[in-house]
Parts: C-alpha cells; sequence; structure tokens
C-alpha cells in the first residue's frame, strides 16, 4: 500500500467525527485559570475574570452552537453561581484540614490535595453541566481524573462540605447521590451493578446519606442502594444492597496460625 493510499484512507476515516483537540486544551487551561482566580491571593480577580471570559467564549465558537442557542447567557449564569460555589468549597478545604491529622493548614489542603482538587474542579463543571453546556463539564472531570486519578462525573450530586483523603482510584458515578458531611478514603467505588445504553436515563448509581463515612477499597452499587444517615463502611466491602442508619458494616477478617511443618519446609 503506497503511503498516498495510506494518507487517502486516513483522511476518509477521519470525515466519520469531528474532533477538535484544541477544545481539549482550551478547557484544561480554562479549569486551572478559573482554579486560580478562585484561590490564589495573588491573582487579582477583577483583572483576570475578563481573560476568563474570553477564554470560555473561544471554547464556546468550538463547539456545536445548534445544540445550545444562547452561550453567553450560561457565562452569565455560571459567574453568578461561583460566590456560592466558592464557599461551598471553603467549607470543603475546612473539613478536610480538620478531619485530616496530616494536614496542617488550609492552604496546604488548597495546593497539594488532590482530593480538594478534585472537588473543586468538580462543583464547577457540575454547574456547568446544569446549565446544560455541552461536551465541556466532562472534559473538566476527566482532566481532575488524569492527573488526581479521581474519576468523579459532573452528573453527581454531592452535597457540602465533602471530604476525600488521598483518593487515588476512586469512581463517583453519573446519578450518585452524596449528601453532606461525607469522607471517601481512596479505591472505593461508587458505581452501577450493570453497564446498558438503555438504562441512561435511569438512576443507576448509589445515594450516600449524611455523615457516612466510608473506607477504602469499597464499592458500593446499584440506584437502590441507600447508605444510611451516620453509618460506617469498612474497607474492601462489597455492597449492592442498602444499609439502614446507623450501620457499621466491614468486611470480617480470620487470622490463622500456620501448621508447623508449613514453616519448617
Amino acid at each position: 500500500m503506497s503511503i498516498e493510499h495510506i494518507i487517502q484512507s486516513i483522511r476518509a476515516n477521519k470525515q466519520n467525527h469531528l474532533v477538535d483537540f484544541r477544545l481539549k486544551s482550551k478547557t484544561e487551561q480554562f479549569t486551572d485559570d478559573l482554579y486560580h482566580i478562585l484561590f490564589d491571593s495573588k491573582i487579582s480577580v477583577i483583572e483576570n475574570m475578563d481573560t476568563l471570559a474570553r477564554s470560555f467564549e473561544e471554547i464556546t465558537q468550538m463547539l456545536d452552537q445548534k445544540k445550545v442557542p444562547d452561550l453567553s447567557l450560561i457565562w452569565k449564569k455560571f459567574l453568578v453561581s461561583l460566590p456560592e460555589l466558592l464557599e461551598q468549597l471553603n467549607q470543603d478545604a475546612k473539613c478536610i484540614c480538620r478531619h485530616d491529622p496530616a494536614a496542617n493548614s488550609v492552604e496546604e489542603v488548597i495546593l497539594a490535595y488532590p482530593g480538594f482538587f478534585a472537588i473543586a474542579v468538580y462543583r464547577l463543571s457540575h454547574e456547568l453541566k446544569n446549565l446544560n453546556m455541552p461536551l465541556m463539564p466532562r472534559m473538566m472531570s476527566e482532566y481532575a481524573h488524569r492527573l488526581t486519578g479521581i474519576d468523579i462525573h459532573p452528573g453527581a450530586v454531592i452535597g457540602s462540605p465533602f471530604f476525600i483523603d488521598h483518593g487515588t482510584g476512586i469512581v463517583i458515578g453519573e446519578s450518585t447521590v452524596i449528601k453532606n458531611k461525607v469522607k471517601l478514603y481512596q479505591g472505593v467505588t461508587l458505581g452501577a451493578l450493570q453497564v446498558s445504553k438503555d438504562m441512561k436515563d435511569q438512576k443507576r448509581h448509589p445515594t450516600v446519606e449524611d455523615n457516612v463515612t466510608i473506607y477504602a477499597g469499597s464499592t458500593i452499587l446499584g440506584g437502590d442502594t441507600v447508605i444510611g444517615a451516620n453509618s460506617t463502611i469498612g474497607g474492601n466491602v462489597w455492597l449492592t444492597k442498602s444499609v439502614p442508619e446507623n450501620s457499621i458494616v466491614y468486611q470480617k477478617s480470620e487470622t490463622k496460625l500456620k501448621k508447623k511443618n508449613d514453616h519448617e519446609r
């Protein structure tokens, strides 16, 4: 096969979809800039908001305008939501600092904690998703996923404050509902029992009520599964059914002594 034929074949197949990777890079830069505007004490909000607005406009111009007729209105509504989102995020940061003995300050949480960055990007992308912004919220969440190893779908509904400790490997599905004062540790999955396209508009992921702690490696599946308030889910637990309020669920460990012959071999 000649190089000309290869090039023609690639061109023909590229016509089956419209992907502009500049959209991905611009969304990631927008996410970083927004995070810095909200939290960096050395960055002026008033001096940088116009730049952020221009970045948003550049992104919207690369999207399918037919899907959302008034993208400028989305930006205005998003701006209005930012003070409340920042207030929630400040509560998240304080909660992490208050409960993690390794955290020495809120500044450390904001600068160094991947769990907080993932929560921040989630809250911002969730707001854009609620405003019916196409594609961008998903790219924002995947950017945070790549940087932190924490996968929070922007469609999830998460209360405040919310505490993620360590965080690597956490998966929170699209229709998950997490209420207030919930703590998650690394490797927790809040997922679906099955994956089927015809379930798209159904609640496929669990509900976690107030003041629940879920320890490392636990998997909780199913849209009908509810973790009752004030419950503690131990490490490596597998749950597909609801548990009532004030429950303690744990994986029972068993210790056996080796037979004498086992350690003499």
